[in-house]
């Protein structure tokens, strides 16, 4: 494999969505499920953009729900991988919601995924590593081996 050294920005991904009836419970607040699965497809093509393969979720940490999004609210999902290992990608994810009719925009969820990249033979396969840019992203790369570690110890 050709190592190639990327930066977290690369593979950002940012993805607008409306919160429909069907994505909510009857209080008209969106689904926690529905919101993991749109932070989910956000990591997925983060992910799948730096490897250059399937990528598939490993795990997810804890998700914190801080503000609520409701019926007609429109989300920003935004993925950026913070760190590659050898086979696996964490990436973080942050859901924002604009309620209408004032547009302010609030913090809804954040959390780390982990992604593995496959072959053909849907085997995890070695991931080029990145190069954080920015001191944000220098941050969250340091502090990736940190939560990777807590989990195996």
């Amino acid at each position: 494999m050709k190592k190639i050294i990327k930066t977290p920005s690369e593979s950002e991904t940012i993805m607008t969505e409306l919160v429909f009836p069907n994505d909510t419970n009857p209080m008209g607040i969106i689904q926690g499920g529905r919101i993991i699965q749109l932070m989910d497809i956000a990591c997925a093509i983060s992910a799948q953009t730096h490897s250059g393969r399937i990528a598939v979720t490993a795990s997810i940490d804890k998700v914190s729900f801080k503000t609520p999004a409701r019926l007609g609210d429109i989300l920003t999902i935004k993925a950026k991988i913070t760190r590659v290992f050898n086979t696996s990608m964490e990436i973080h994810a942050e859901v924002w919601t604009k309620h209408l009719p004032d547009m302010k925009s609030y913090s809804t969820n954040e959390a780390y995924f982990t992604f593995v990249a496959l072959d053909e033979s849907a085997k995890p396969i070695k991931i080029n590593p990145i190069t954080p840019v920015t001191k944000q992203e220098k941050e969250n790369y340091k502090l990736a081996l940190k939560r990777k570690n807590k989990l195996t110890n």
